[in-house]
């Protein structure tokens, strides 16, 4: 290697022949030969993974000829070991969930064949971009599938109730559009619920009765006694907002649950009906009866051990009764 000036007065580096290296030459960690590089490129590629999560959506795709799995378990089993073939390559790898159904009508939308591996491949891309993926971290499978099927449901649930909010239209009075105006109204009920229940760690919970099904949200808020306020994940308080707004647009039956916890007490639970955009407290009875039913089933829940359940509190409002 030796140096040289160039007409410009600034050195460079040539080899003994009079060329330039090659920029950022051969080192101890760059790759040799086009197998040793193909393999470091494909590290580079991110992964997606679309997953079938329940024996009904697997049984949908054993219609296709070229779905090459006949038993659901040892499919999962198949994926899990994919899975962990990917973390032991350190690639970075996403799980989405794989809907029969809506693969059909995207094939049918592309016009492109169901029957078909790349025809899902492209969908599960399709649908990661469009809908969110989950990383995957080395989770085992069981563990990875509730919270893909958490996560799923907590988006569905969001998009139908913004798709409620968005078909309200204006107030026929005012003009108003009624949509916003529950959105505002449902956070400003919930920054003070929130102001009212003072420090600690909370979790709320709403339920909707929608037009078309049972909506529900949770939301964790952690309030610090020497913070000004609670400190949320801006998208579940988006989602809580959303659902929540449902039931003031709508005046549709709808019912808040709230558990506090602070350092060695037991957890205390209240609970309050939404009616006429405004929180009503629950009884203490009320808010046992509630907690402690299936509100998909009906059927009694034991109570659980270190818990204090409280009538809800009232929770003030500068407009007790507004016009939305």
């Amino acid at each position: 290697m030796t140096h040289e000036t160039t007409p410009g007065g600034r050195t460079r580096r040539t080899t003994t022949d009079g060329k330039r290296p090659a920029r950022g030459g051969p080192g101890p960690d760059r790759p040799r030969g086009r197998a040793a590089a193909r393999r470091a490129l494909r590290r580079e590629v991110p992964c997606t993974v679309g997953v079938l999560a329940d024996a009904h959506d697997f049984a949908a795709m054993r219609d296709y000829r070229s779905f090459a799995f006949d038993d659901h378990p040892a499919y999962l089993r198949q994926v899990e070991d994919l899975l962990g073939s990917f973390a032991k390559d350190r690639l970075h790898t996403t799980v989405v969930l794989f809907d029969p159904e809506e693969y059909a009508r995207y094939c049918t939308d592309e016009g492109i064949d169901p029957d078909s591996p790349l025809s899902r491949s492209r969908y599960t891309a399709t649908a990661a971009a469009r809908s969110g993926a989950l990383v995957y971290t080395g989770q085992p499978i069981d563990d990875l599938l509730s919270r893909l099927i958490d996560d799923t449901v907590r988006r569905a649930t969001w998009e139908y109730a913004a798709t409620v909010l968005a078909g309200t239209g204006p107030c026929a009075d005012c003009g108003q559009d009624i949509g916003k105006a529950s959105f505002d109204r449902a956070a400003h009920l919930v920054s003070r619920l929130l102001e009212a229940a003072g420090p600690g760690g909370h979790h709320l919970v709403c339920s909707v009765t929608a037009p078309e099904e049972q909506l529900f949200v949770t939301l964790a808020a952690d309030h610090d006694p020497a913070g000004p306020a609670a400190r949320l994940d801006p998208v579940a308080y988006a989602e809580f907002i959303t659902v929540l707004a449902v039931a003031v647009a709508l005046d549709r039956p709808a019912g808040v649950v709230l558990r506090t916890r602070t350092p060695g007490a037991p957890d205390r639970l209240y609970g309050w009906t939404v009616r006429r955009s405004s929180f009503v407290p629950l009884s203490e009875a009320g808010v046992f009866s509630a907690y402690c039913t299936d509100a998909r089933t009906g059927e009694p829940v034991p109570p659980e051990p270190g818990t204090e359940y409280h009538a809800g509190f009232p929770v003030p409002t500068d407009d007790p009764d507004p016009h939305h």
